[in-house]
């Protein structure tokens, strides 16, 4: 177990990132949030005395020079540009988020952390028929899936040239309060609270989902107990049809609204499997979810009718 008072963290207004800081507060944990200047989600920050906003964008992380009285302990490194659309694909973009990776690594040795945790994504295995591990097959088939699997690798080489440990985390599907409005399940959730009826895929990927809040939970636990030079799957561990989803979401908003299931045709190379393999992360951190999708997806419901009245009308 390690020591974790006081944590870095970039990216932090996203579902992810949000879920993470309300588990520092919980316990009493201080946050150093590391917000883009330009960013337009920093009041999704929890109010706390806890918590301090630097504002500096990724491409200066390396410039950053604070005043640091007492060290920091554990440094989550989730700022990531380009994460949707063509930019995906951008690929002068993506080789520069893995430069600011490594600045962010700098950065952590900087401030005194003992450990460096990034987040990667399911998008560095491409597309794999099988339950995700740290020893599966990498075949990444966007820039960003590339980009993200470089810095995983190239990170975990810069702490221990530096000596401090490095845990890498690759993240799943993750939905609850703050996701992307254009995720699946947000974009469901908006059409049915609208009345309107969504039109889908067949519905047929097996996929994994993770309520926010439970993979805040995982990131602190292994702030604490994940070990140095390890790669963990995030997700719930559990794979089930899309389509089965999409029902519980009709179910929890309005059950009388018809979903247009095959009325959007499967994009092309779609990945049809994707689940975690969460046996490493159960036993180095004691984790399990806490949360089933159709409470996740009403607690989700309640956040978008109460933050996102307007948008809604």
């Amino acid at each position: 177990m390690t020591n974790m008072k006081r944590i870095v963290i970039t990216g932090p207004t996203g579902a992810i990132g949000i879920a993470i800081i309300e588990q520092m507060i919980k316990r009493g944990i201080e946050v150093l949030a590391i917000c883009n200047p330009l960013s337009k989600r920093s009041y999704r920050l929890p109010e706390s005395s806890l918590i301090k906003i630097i504002r500096c964008d990724l491409n200066d992380l390396n410039k950053l020079n604070l005043k640091n009285n007492q060290p920091y302990d554990v440094f989550y490194h989730l700022g990531w540009k380009g994460t949707v659309g063509e930019e995906r694909n951008n690929t002068f973009l993506q080789n520069k988020n893995v430069e600011n990776a490594l600045d962010a690594v700098d950065l952590a040795k900087k401030l005194g952390c003992h450990t460096f945790i990034g987040v990667g994504s399911q998008a560095e295995y491409g597309k794999a028929e099988t339950n995700l591990k740290a020893d599966t097959a990498t075949n990444p088939q966007t820039g960003y899936g590339m980009a993200k699997l470089c810095a995983g690798m190239l990170t975990r080489l810069r702490c221990e040239q530096i000596g401090i440990r490095h845990i890498w985390v690759r993240v799943l599907s993750v939905y609850g309060p703050y996701d992307n409005e254009n995720s699946m399940v947000m974009s469901i959730i908006r059409k049915l609270l609208l009345g309107e009826s969504p039109n889908t895929t067949k519905g047929e990927q097996l996929w994994d989902y993770l309520y926010s809040e439970d993979a805040g939970k995982a990131l602190f636990l292994l702030g604490l107990y994940g070990r140095d030079k390890a790669i963990y799957c995030l997700g719930s561990g559990k794979a089930r049809p899309i389509r089965d989803y999409i029902q519980d979401i009709r179910m929890v908003i309005n059950s009388d609204i018809e979903i247009n299931f095959g009325a959007i045709e499967y994009i092309p190379g779609q990945i049809m499997y994707l689940c975690a393999d969460i046996a490493d992360l159960k036993r180095d951190t004691g984790f399990y979810p806490d949360t089933n999708f159709i409470d996740g997806i009403k607690k989700t419901v309640m956040w978008c009718k109460t933050t996102m009245v307007e948008s809604l009308k």
